[in-house]
């Protein structure tokens, strides 16, 4: 027997790693700050920041944070509204805008590292 996956399933799966994400850039986030002692460390930090593995981290935290809000007002939708009957198409509608706005938001932040800098 075959296992199929169904459009619930995906978003529930991708709405639980996004929050996951999202949780974990926060520790690292406050980890990362609560060792900023003077003006030579942050700085030091901010050039570790801003190579390009660390850009391509900001626009993955960007996809999780989009997602997770978007995904989080079609549940509310469906739980709250008369959105049972449409979930399948408001998680498409949710995948649409989320890649649209990622896009958008991707755009600034990868400049640098495709070398239209500042």
């Amino acid at each position: 027997m075959r296992f199929h996956w169904y459009t619930g399933q995906v978003a529930w799966v991708l709405h639980r790693v996004s929050g996951l994400a999202i949780v974990l850039y926060l520790i690292i986030h406050i980890w990362s700050i609560s060792k900023l002692s003077d003006q030579a460390t942050f700085d030091a930090e901010m050039r570790l920041y801003a190579q390009p593995l660390f850009r391509l981290g900001e626009v993955g935290l960007l996809a999780a944070c989009v997602f997770h809000a978007l995904n989080g007002a079609r549940i509310f939708l469906v739980d709250f509204g008369n959105g049972a009957r449409y979930h399948k198409q408001l998680f498409y509608g949710v995948l649409v805008l989320s890649v649209i706005v990622i896009t958008a938001g991707a755009i600034p932040i990868l400049k640098d590292v495709f070398g239209g800098g500042r």
